[in-house]
């Protein structure tokens, strides 16, 4: 991508991505790096930003971003041959996961600048919609602290945690994350 990522997503030929042919990381391959940056591509040419993937899912009202993140997960397979094989890749809550990733993406890119950790970019979601990214650190700190009963770590987990996270702040829940995972990291030596 000749260190210039965006610009090579929006500006790529179909040749460009071949040469994703042999990409391979654990799981994901060159099917999946190559359906990712035509997918990407045909978004960043209409708009500026992955917001509109995720808002356009969102019920204003919602608690939480189950909607947003089924949204996201729609609309980026919306592409007729998309590989089944790379769905996998991006998480959904429809399917029960926990969607740690995608809510850490969220997290970074809605939760305001002032810590120095997120960024603070997005303004169509609230902090108070945001769910706790549940991890193995965050689960096991926060099950240790009964803030979590439930043993699965899934949707449920995450949202469980989240409400019980809202009792100490329930316009930004989310904020104890990066503590809880710390503590659950210095606890575990």
């Amino acid at each position: 991508m000749d260190d210039a990522p965006h610009d090579w997503i929006v500006n790529h030929s179909p040749a460009d991505r071949e040469r994703l042919a042999d990409f391979a990381h654990r799981t994901f391959t060159g099917v999946d790096a190559a359906y990712f940056a035509r997918r990407l591509q045909r978004h960043y040419r209409a708009h500026e930003s992955l917001e509109s993937l995720f808002t356009g899912g969102l019920d204003a009202r919602a608690d939480t971003v189950r909607g947003a993140l089924e949204h996201f997960h729609k609309a980026f397979f919306d592409v007729a041959d998309a590989p089944q094989r790379t769905r996998k890749h991006v998480a959904t809550p429809a399917r029960g996961s926990s969607c740690k990733r995608l809510n850490m993406y969220l997290r970074w890119m809605v939760r305001p600048s002032t810590g120095g950790v997120d960024f603070g970019l997005w303004r169509g979601i609230r902090p108070a919609q945001l769910v706790i990214p549940l991890d193995v650190h965050v689960r096991r700190q926060a099950m240790a602290l009964g803030l979590l009963t439930r043993k699965q770590a899934d949707w449920r987990a995450a949202v469980e945690l989240t409400r019980a996270l809202r009792r100490y702040d329930p316009e930004d829940p989310v904020k104890y994350d990066f503590a809880l995972f710390g503590l659950g990291c210095l606890t575990e030596h």
